[in-house]
């Protein structure tokens, strides 16, 4: 069952940029997006992700329900190497910590240069749908990549509340949607 859930965009805004980890947690972020009037483009940002094979994966299910929803998806350039420096003396650090804030700043601020670049006025995530991501570090990722870029405000929206996370499990099943077992990077898959 759909929830109705009535959101307030920062500035008024009805196009933002919705940075997307997957399909699984896009699903019902962009559905409850268009059933405001608001209209996302995905930015698939997601150089953690290993191998290529399994971000290929994740990329074809998340243009797949893009084409669905008629909306744009952008692809972001993908380069596991460049993200490993992030993840650089954290390796061993467990899931929701200091890698994982590291990890969300880099892709997020990917995402801000991008709004900033292409007339967004916000950006959000599906990051903030996931109960295995720590809301507090997407939050604390969010607000610190907008601050690098000019014109672009952090749109802190809890993806998980008011029956969104039951519509997400309702539509993995529907959709019949690769659900990963691991976050994305290889130091996730050994956890």
């Amino acid at each position: 069952m759909k929830p109705n859930v009535r959101l307030e965009v920062p500035l008024g805004a009805k196009r933002v940029l919705l940075h997307a980890c997957c399909a699984p947690c896009s699903s019902a972020v962009v559905e409850c997006l268009m059933d405001n009037g608001i209209e996302p483009v995905i930015f698939y940002s997601n150089s953690n992700i290993f191998p290529k094979e399994e971000y290929d994966h994740r990329l074809n299910e998340c243009i797949r329900y893009a084409l669905k929803w008629g909306i744009p998806i952008v692809d972001d350039v993908y380069d596991h190497e460049d993200w490993g420096g992030c993840a650089e003396g954290l390796e061993h650090e467990p899931e929701r910590g200091g890698r994982c804030l590291q990890c969300f700043k880099y892709r997020l601020l990917r995402a801000a240069r991008y709004a900033a670049e292409n007339g967004f006025p916000v950006l959000t995530t599906t990051l903030a749908s996931s109960r295995w991501k720590s809301l507090e570090q997407v939050n604390e990722a969010g607000e610190w990549a907008c601050r690098q870029v000019e014109g672009v405000v952090w749109w802190p929206q809890n993806w998980r509340k008011g029956g969104l996370q039951e519509r997400r499990n309702e539509i993995i099943r529907s959709e019949r949607f690769y659900n990963q077992l691991y976050c994305g990077c290889e130091f996730s898959k050994r956890d």
